[in-house]
């Protein structure tokens, strides 16, 4: 696999295939949010666009980075989202990096959200869709996040060598400023298991695609087969 790291601002044209990586908290939420329920989960450019989907559809559960707001639903956070029943249930989701990232390469013929919940799942996809051609986006802090490049860098290591072992990544991931700023309270919005809850490997079965839909960016689940089995995605 050719297989390249960029943060949002390095982005230069439409990539092929996309994997859009935000391990705290963005694509770690949007995974619970699934496996909450969730049918889809609405990728929305910004806070005024996110507030007015909410306004037209007032059944959809809309979140955001930060503390609490008028409008809004719930936060950015794992451990808060996981005591919700979203079943059936629409969210539109903006968050600092995660949400950017995703919409940066919307025009991508494959766009792919992870994170290390659904690390293997989204490795199988690149796999059985047999991408020989993928930019991982790096989306934390202007592509420096080493919770996020490393999870990418493993995601694009187990789509090629299915041996590759998590521990090293993990404990990049475990030991970066995102991580210590969430376990120290210096970003708001947060539940004390929130890192713990980024940092669980192949805690969920399927990945997410996102694609264009009415006009909007919705990330869906999919769940991917092992690769023994006969299924076409």
């Amino acid at each position: 696999m050719d297989a390249r790291f960029l943060g949002i601002a390095e982005l230069v044209g439409t990539p092929r295939v996309a994997v859009v990586v935000d391990v705290m908290r963005a694509f770690t939420v949007a995974a619970w949010a699934f496996a909450q329920g969730a049918e889809k989960v609405v990728l929305a450019g910004s806070l005024d666009e996110a507030l007015a989907l909410k306004a037209h559809h007032p059944d959809w559960v809309a979140l955001k980075d930060g503390p609490s707001a008028p409008g809004f639903d719930t936060v950015n956070s794992p451990g808060l989202l996981r005591s919700i029943d979203l079943d059936g249930r629409t969210v539109v989701q903006k968050t600092t990096a995660g949400t950017v990232g995703a919409l940066a390469v919307k025009e991508a013929s494959l766009v792919l959200c992870a994170s290390f919940v659904v690390a293997e799942a989204t490795a199988r996809l690149l796999r059985i869709r047999e991408c020989d051609d993928v930019t991982f986006v790096v989306t934390g802090e202007d592509g420096r996040a080493d919770e996020d490049l490393a999870c990418a860098q493993y995601i694009a290591l187990r789509a090629t060598e299915a041996g590759t072992e998590a521990a090293e990544f993990l404990r990049r991931a475990a030991e970066s400023r995102a991580a210590a700023e969430l376990a120290e309270g210096v970003r708001q919005g947060v539940h004390p298991d929130d890192v713990a809850l980024c940092l669980e490997l192949d805690r969920f079965p399927f990945a997410m695609v996102a694609a264009s839909e009415d006009s909007l960016m919705v990330l869906r689940s999919c769940t991917v087969p092992a690769l023994t089995d006969e299924v076409s995605i």
